[in-house]
């Protein structure tokens, strides 16, 4: 059956894979985080997620295997917040809302994009991908897309689950150490050449060692 055109998640950009064919990428368990990136993540550190609601089975389980990396990596059970969002349109509106929080350091965006009959997908993934780096920087904060678009819902699977639940590529873990990958790269941007090293990126304590919060930047508008 042909995906409704109005849905908020609509579908995906079309790509040079055939309907049903995998990449034969490493799976997110066999790329190494950064070095900086392997230690834990400071006490403090919160992070959020917006979860689209269309395809729900595919984005809770990326939201799952994220947020047991994310603990796996140090932060804290309880400091990763999660808000629904109606579909991949939308994710980007509510990522920023969380952003320009003082005490939210990171946004993970989780949503699917299913290609349809007509290039609706294409504009859908189009504006998610746009909004979602516009968010990152405006706020100065890393807003992580993990916006699967694919052509059908097989790839999604393969793309979304881990091994265990028959999938490749744990797209959830795979955008939970970008994050935190991320988090380590800006406060090394921070400190790079300098005498001394200032605070970081996540840590609301300016007694404490590891990341500083970061107050967003005034909007442009």
């Amino acid at each position: 059956m042909a995906q409704p055109q109005n849905n908020p998640g609509g579908a995906s950009p079309s790509g040079p894979h055939s309907p049903g064919a995998v990449r034969p990428l490493p799976p997110a368990a066999a790329r190494p985080l950064p070095p900086a990136a392997a230690r834990p993540l400071p006490p403090g550190t919160r992070m959020a997620a917006v979860v689209s609601t269309y395809h729900a089975e595919i984005c809770g389980q990326m939201l799952a295997s994220a947020r047991a990396e994310l603990e796996r990596l140090g932060l804290a059970p309880g400091n990763l917040l999660v808000v629904e969002a109606p579909g991949a349109f939308e994710l980007a509106l509510i990522a920023r809302r969380l952003a320009v929080r003082d005490d939210v350091h990171a946004v993970l965006c989780l949503g699917l994009v299913l290609k349809g009959e007509t290039s609706h997908d294409q504009h859908v993934a189009a504006a998610a991908a746009r909004g979602i780096l516009r968010a990152s920087l405006e706020t100065d904060k890393p807003v992580l897309f993990g916006v699967l678009t694919c052509d059908t819902l097989a790839q999604a699977q393969a793309r979304a689950l881990p091994a265990q639940h028959g999938g490749v590529h744990d797209k959830g873990r795979e955008v939970a150490r970008a994050a935190v990958s991320a988090l380590f790269a800006l406060e090394a941007a921070d400190s790079v050449g300098r005498a001394e090293r200032p605070a970081g990126f996540a840590l609301a304590r300016d007694d404490a060692p590891g990341f500083a919060p970061r107050t967003a930047p005034p909007s442009t508008r």
